[in-house]
C-alpha cells in the first residue's frame, strides 16, 4: 500500500517524481528504515496503527479492509455531509443527511423557520445546515456561498426576537454568530472590507450576548486577519491577544497564536515568532482532533502546518517553508484530483515560488506565481499579501525579471478580470 501510494500518478504530477520513503516516513512519524521494513516485511498487525496511517494519508475509506473511527465501509455515517474522498456534496445528498438526522429536508427546514416552528428537530437541522456551509468555505464559489450565508443569517436573526426557550435562544445565537463570521470572511475574500468589518462586529455582538467564547474568539481572529493583510502588524498582536483571553482553551486560540506569529515574522521579531508557534503547537496538542476538520472555524494540525509555512517563509527558513508548502499541497488534493483547499494550495504554491526565486530560479518562480494567481477560489487580501512578497523577490533580479507574473500581478491588484488557469 505504501509503495502504491508513493508512486500514485497524482504525486508524480505534483512533485515530478515518486515520493521517497524518507518523505513518507516524515508524514507518518517514521524513519526511512521503518518505512522500508513495512513495505518489504510482514504486514502491520495493529488496527489502531493502520487507522492512524490511513487518516494521515487521506486514504479513501471504501478502499480499506477496516473501518476508520466513526465510519463504516457498509454505510458512511449520515451525520457527515462530505464525500469519503473529501470532495463536496450536492444538495440531494445534503437533503438525505438532514432527513436521516432530523426527519426533514431543506425545503421543510425553510418552511419551519419561516413559520417560526422552532422545535428541537428544526434547530438540529439548522445546525447541520450551518455547519455544512462552514465546511464549504474552503472550496465553494465565494459569491454563491455568501448568498446562502446571508439568506440563513437573515432568517435566523428574525427568529431571535420570537418566543423561545433559553436553550433554543442560545443555539440560535450560536448559529447566527457562525453565519455572521462566515459571511464576513467571504466579504473580505471578495474585497468588500467595509461590509466585512460590519459583519464581524455583528458576530462579536452575538457572541458577547450569548457568552459564546468561541464566537467571540473568532470575531477577534477576523480582526487580526484584517490587520495582518492591511500591514497593521502591532494591531494584529493586540487583536489576537484579546481573542486568546476570550477563548484561551479553544481551537481558535491556536489560530490566534498563528496570527501573532505571522505578525511577529513581518516585524522581524524572530524570537517572538517561535515563541508564538510553540504556544500554539502546545495548545493544539492538548485539543481533541476535530470531527469536521474541514470546518473553517476549527483548527487542526493541517491548518497549523499552513500557518507555520507562512512564518517560515517570512523569517527566511526556506527549507522548512518548502517542506510545509509541499505538505499543504499534498493535503489539499484528494486521490481523484479534487482540490479541497484551493486557497491554502494557492498560498503554498506562492511559497514555493518565493523559495524558487530566492534560489535563483526566476523562470520557475514566475510560472508558479502565475498559476497561483489564476486559480478561481481566492481570498483577495491574503493572495495579494503573499503575491507581493514574490513580486519583491523577483524585482531584485531586475525590472523585467519574471515580467509575465509581475504584469499579471498588477492586473490582479487593479481588479482586472483575467482568465483562470483552468480556462474558465
Amino acid at each position: 500500500m505504501f509503495k502504491a501510494y508513493r508512486n500514485h500518478p497524482r504525486h508524480l504530477t505534483l512533485f515530478g517524481k515518486a515520493l521517497t520513503q524518507e518523505l513518507l516516513g516524515r508524514w507518518l512519524g517514521l524513519t526511512q528504515a521503518q518505512v522500508s521494513r513495512i513495505e518489504n516485511g510482514k504486514p502491520e498487525q495493529y488496527l489502531e496503527t493502520l487507522q492512524n496511517w490511513s487518516k494521515i494519508l487521506h486514504l479513501p475509506p471504501h478502499m480499506l479492509w477496516f473501518d476508520l473511527p466513526g465510519q463504516t465501509r457498509l454505510r458512511l455515517p449520515e451525520s457527515r455531509s462530505i464525500r469519503a474522498d473529501g470532495g463536496p456534496v450536492d444538495s440531494e445528498v445534503q437533503n438525505r443527511i438532514l432527513v436521516a438526522n432530523t426527519g426533514m429536508d431543506t425545503a421543510e427546514l425553510v418552511r419551519r423557520v419561516r413559520a417560526s416552528a422552532m422545535d428541537q428537530p428544526t434547530i438540529d437541522a439548522l445546525s447541520l445546515t450551518v455547519e455544512q456551509l462552514c465546511c464549504d468555505y474552503a472550496h465553494a464559489d465565494a459569491r454563491e456561498l455568501m448568498r446562502k450565508g446571508r439568506y440563513w443569517l437573515n432568517h435566523v436573526s428574525m427568529q431571535l426576537g420570537k418566543q423561545l426557550t433559553l436553550p433554543q435562544h442560545r443555539d440560535l445565537l450560536h448559529n447566527a454568530g457562525l453565519l455572521a463570521l462566515l459571511v464576513g470572511c467571504l466579504e473580505n475574500d471578495l474585497g468588500d472590507m467595509n461590509a466585512a468589518k460590519a459583519t464581524r462586529r455583528m458576530a462579536l455582538e452575538l457572541g458577547n450576548e450569548s457568552g459564546d467564547a468561541s464566537i467571540v474568539g473568532w470575531a477577534h481572529e477576523m480582526l487580526a486577519w484584517f490587520h495582518l493583510t492591511a500591514g497593521n502588524y502591532r494591531a494584529v498582536i493586540q487583536a489576537a491577544q484579546a481573542g486568546i483571553i476570550s477563548a484561551p482553551s479553544q481551537s481558535v486560540a491556536v489560530q490566534l497564536y498563528g496570527q501573532q506569529a505571522k505578525a511577529y515574522a513581518r516585524m522581524g521579531m524572530a524570537e517572538d515568532v517561535y515563541a508564538a508557534l510553540e504556544r500554539g503547537s502546545e495548545l493544539l496538542g492538548e485539543l481533541p482532533y476535530p470531527e469536521r476538520p474541514e470546518n473553517h472555524f476549527v483548527v487542526d494540525p493541517e491548518k497549523w502546518d499552513f500557518y507555520a509555512m507562512d512564518t517560515y517563509r517570512i523569517v527566511g527558513r526556506d527549507d522548512l517553508a518548502k517542506r510545509n508548502a509541499e505538505e499543504v499541497i499534498r493535503r489539499s488534493v484528494t486521490t481523484d484530483g479534487f482540490v479541497i483547499s484551493p486557497m491554502r494550495s494557492t498560498e503554498a504554491k506562492l511559497t514555493l515560488a518565493v523559495v524558487a526565486a530566492r534560489s535563483g530560479d526566476v523562470e520557475g518562480a514566475a510560472a508558479a506565481g502565475m498559476e497561483a494567481l489564476q486559480h478561481g477560489r481566492q481570498s483577495r487580501p491574503s493572495l495579494l499579501m503573499v503575491a507581493s512578497e514574490l513580486d519583491d523577490e523577483l524585482s531584485t533580479y531586475g525590472v523585467r525579471a519574471g515580467s509575465d507574473f509581475r504584469d499579471l500581478f498588477k492586473q490582479v491588484k487593479a481588479g482586472v478580470d483575467h482568465p483562470r488557469a483552468d480556462g474558465v
